[in-house]
């Protein structure tokens, strides 16, 4: 069982997506700022993140960087999910340290795809 580590403030989002994960066979652990997602990176060891970029205390950006900074959490694929759907948005967000990019509101089965590209490889 692969274990998700998703980082949504937004309480709808995060219970949505934590659900259908879950249904999936995967183990989600959430955290609630990029700050916390951080910290959580290290400590759960997760196999994925999927990290909202506009988050309270540090951006997804922000923290983007951080995970791929440390030796210990560097080789987790980050998938960014966000609101901005411009193409300079998902530039911003490789360039953060992200692996990919989805855009909200979230289509569940790309998603999945997505997730399953860097989890299978």
């Amino acid at each position: 069982m692969s274990k998700v580590l998703l980082v949504e403030d937004n309480e709808m989002n995060r219970d949505m997506l934590s659900r259908r994960l879950i249904k999936k066979g995967f183990e989600v652990v959430m955290a609630f700022d990029g700050q916390q997602g951080v910290e959580m990176s290290v400590s759960e060891k997760p196999d994925i993140i999927l990290l909202d970029m506009s988050l309270p205390v540090m951006d997804g950006w922000t923290a983007a960087g951080h995970i791929k900074a440390n030796a210990e959490t560097k080789e987790i694929p980050v998938i960014a999910l966000t609101a901005h759907a411009m193409a300079e948005d998902r530039e911003k967000a490789l360039a953060a340290g992200c692996d990919e990019y989805d855009t909200k509101p979230i289509d569940f089965k790309r998603l999945l795809v997505t997730m399953n590209k860097f989890l299978n490889s």
